[in-house]
């Protein structure tokens, strides 16, 4: 029963994981701009990994996406890179965690092979949650770096060169999925750890049952009883040869003839 409620709870928290790592790449806010100098501005600028976006104070968004792949970072395209991987291997590892739930049964499947696929789905989903937190730090990083440089512009007077940047909404939305990922892995390579006991405990069982077998049935063998009629009926013939003599009297034998 824990077996089964630690893969479903594996299941259910990577699958949030897994969703919070889609709806994080899919935002815009993955950097905003600091309004900590300006609060009051007509113009609010924030930046995803697909466009960047303007909003006026009327309310009026208009959102650009990126036309060029080779002309942004490499460390942009890296964390795009890795959170498409952390996507794809999550997917792949929720659908084979939902055949390798021990709650469902299809055909004749062993439970060593659900605990194989247990195993594997649990790989999948900490390398999913890894590939994403990895993703969002490295922008992070770029964050503040940016941020500070910004920062040592503005105090040498250079106030209008470019806006700085701060963090936005799915960073924090990454991290959390990426944690939640993470976490749900673990949970399913405990799980996997409680099925596998499972069938060496039958294989010890069905060792330990043959050994009874052979003991009980060499048990009569070694106890022969095939021996004592042959004794007896040379005990009885060397008592009958013995009772007679040579010149027809009945004799009794001696010691010596029972040997």
């Amino acid at each position: 029963m824990s077996t089964t409620i630690c893969q479903v709870m594996g299941f259910i928290v990577s699958s949030l994981g897994v969703a919070g790592c889609m709806v994080s790449t899919a935002m815009d806010m993955w950097s905003t701009q600091d309004l900590y100098d300006n609060p009051v501005t007509a113009v609010f600028q924030y930046q995803g990994l697909w466009r960047s976006c303007v909003r006026q104070s009327s309310g009026f968004t208009e959102c650009r996406p990126y036309f060029t792949i080779l002309g942004l970072p490499a460390m942009f395209q890296a964390v795009r890179a890795l959170m498409i991987v952390g996507i794809v291997l999550g997917i792949l590892g929720l659908l084979v965690c939902i055949f390798a739930l021990k709650c469902v049964r299809i055909g004749s499947m062993e439970d060593s092979a659900k605990a194989n696929m247990t195993l594997t789905s649990g790989i999948m989903f900490i390398v999913a949650g890894l590939c994403a937190i990895t993703g969002v730090s490295v922008f992070a990083n770029m964050l503040v770096t940016n941020f500070w440089m910004s920062t040592a512009n503005m105090y040498q007077g250079m106030q209008n060169v470019q806006n700085r940047y701060t963090f936005g909404s799915a960073l924090f939305v990454g991290w959390v999925a990426g944690g939640l990922a993470l976490v749900g892995g673990i949970m399913m390579c405990l799980a996997c750890r409680g099925l596998i006991p499972e069938e060496s405990r039958y294989k010890a069982v069905s060792y330990n049952a043959s050994g009874r077998n052979i003991s009980y049935r060499t048990g009569p063998y070694k106890v022969g009883s095939g021996y004592e009629p042959e004794t007896k009926s040379r005990k009885g013939a060397g008592y009958e040869e013995a009772a007679r003599s040579e010149d027809g009297r009945r004799s009794y034998p001696s010691k010596c003839d029972y040997v």
